[in-house]
């Protein structure tokens, strides 16, 4: 029988030893990850802007008192890892349920079993909720009169801003902790110490520990779980060293962290935006190629750049919104990797090209007036008469066709609402063409307020 790499059965090799931290509690046939949980903050990599001296959660850790709390945070950064540590801690009994699976039943079961720890033995409960934003309005607002009674001390957990997706009563009962993507250097250290422990005996060149802590992309337990599989597949194979053409060619190439519907998401999308509108070219290319590179849709990313070529280019230079859609209509006709080079062009164009932002907010004021405002009636000059009766009412009456004054412009007409004041909603920057769309206004407001003896 072949394994899952396509080779015959090896001997299977001996069980991994668990490593230090864990190895008293955690099995040899546990996961990495789970042999290498850390059993005290010290042992925890990361996070030591919460966990270092004097910091919040070292302070809680000291005090003996647990409290509620949302751990805000990517994947594999230590969620789970904080909240188990508490409970030790604190000598509370740990219940943990997923919001995936979890329903109202399983809160009340939970709730029951931690009323009944609370009676037989005096232990508070830590209840553990992971992707507490999948629970929705009713599932949330279960927790409420249990947490407000102390029955639970409540740790959240969640990869999405809790503001939008936690209710806020149970919001306000929480404080949250921002967990952060490990940084190279903690990835480093995690690396070190599973294949000084759990893998010992497993080597790597250097370019090998390169390329696999760029695919882990801050995040722990990715890590541990793609050593495991090179680890498996470098004893079947019999590699040593692991270099990096044999990481590449056993893993299949993971995409970066990415959620497409999740914070990462649009956080980047709006790291791409920004440095559009900053002028980077550069820094405008990264975060572009860094969507696609993590599965962004292109024609999605397209329709942000048409976005971008409206909200902040717009008359100063028109060339962008047309370029931007020639970009998307290109992708949509060659599809990638062609297509995407298109888009790639409109995302620099747009960020050297000159800024304004005046079309945009000409747009946001008059919406904000139209929505506050009455209906005002269309003034008796401007209406369309196409009957005779509409004629002899006075539709259309005393109206100045522009083509027939000097230059094409009726001096002095006016085309809003009757007693409705010049709002000057568009106010063009002195950017690109948008400078000579200024220069040209200025001239025809002038023969307006003469025209009409202003």
């Amino acid at each position: 029988m072949a394994d899952l790499f396509g080779m015959p059965d090896e001997p299977v090799p001996p069980a991994r030893a668990a490593a230090v931290p864990g190895e008293a509690k955690s099995p040899a046939h546990a996961p990495l990850a789970e042999l290498l949980r850390p059993r005290t903050p010290d042992e925890v990599i990361g996070q030591q802007h919460l966990l270092g001296p004097g910091k919040p959660l070292r302070l809680a850790f000291e005090s003996g008192i647990p409290h509620s709390m949302i751990l805000w945070g990517p994947p594999g950064v230590g969620k789970t890892t904080l909240a188990r540590l508490m409970a030790t801690a604190f000598d509370a009994e740990f219940t943990a349920l997923s919001a995936v699976f979890a329903g109202v039943k399983d809160i009340r079961e939970a709730m029951q079993r931690a009323e009944g720890v609370a009676a037989s033995t005096g232990r508070r409960t830590i209840l553990f909720v992971d992707e507490v934003h999948r629970f929705n309005k009713a599932q949330q607002d279960a927790f409420l009169p249990y947490v407000e009674s102390g029955t639970v001390t409540f740790i959240g957990a969640t990869t999405e801003n809790p503001s939008f997706e936690v209710n806020s009563a149970l919001l306000s009962r929480a404080a949250v902790y921002i967990l952060q993507s490990l940084n190279e250097d903690e990835l480093q250290a995690l690396f070190e110490r599973a294949r000084t422990g759990a893998l010992k005996g497993l080597a790597f060149d250097d370019d090998a520990r390169a390329r696999l802590i760029g695919f882990a992309d801050g995040d722990a337990r990715k890590l541990l779980n793609l050593l495991e599989q090179l680890d498996t597949a470098a004893r079947t194979a019999k590699v040593d060293p692991v270099t990096a053409a044999f990481v590449d060619s056993t893993l299949s190439r993971n995409l970066r962290r990415f959620d497409k519907g999740g914070d990462a998401f649009y956080d980047q999308i709006s790291a791409l935006h920004k440095s559009v509108r900053g002028s980077n070219p550069d820094a405008a290319l990264y975060w572009f190629v860094r969507m696609l590179d993590g599965g962004a849709d292109p024609l999605y990313l397209g329709r942000r750049i048409v976005r971008m070529a409206v909200e902040d280019i717009g008359l100063a230079d028109p060339r962008g919104l047309e370029l931007s859609l020639q970009a998307c209509q290109t992708y949509e006709r060659l599809g990638s990797p062609e297509g995407e080079l298109a888009l790639a062009q409109a995302v620099i164009f747009l960020a050297c090209a000159a800024k304004s932002n005046a079309v945009y907010m000409a747009y946001n004021a008059a919406r904000r007036f139209v929505s506050e405002d009455g209906s005002r009636p269309v003034p008796m000059h401007l209406r369309n008469a196409p009957t005779k009766m509409m004629k002899n009412m006075g539709f259309g009456a005393e109206y100045r066709y522009a083509h027939s004054e000097q230059d094409g412009y009726a001096a002095g007409e006016r085309y809003l609402p009757d007693g409705m004041p010049e709002p000057q909603w568009y106010q063009p920057t002195d950017r690109g063409m948008e400078a000579k769309i200024a220069e040209k206004l200025a001239a025809l407001r002038e023969r307006d307020r003469k025209a009409r003896g202003d």
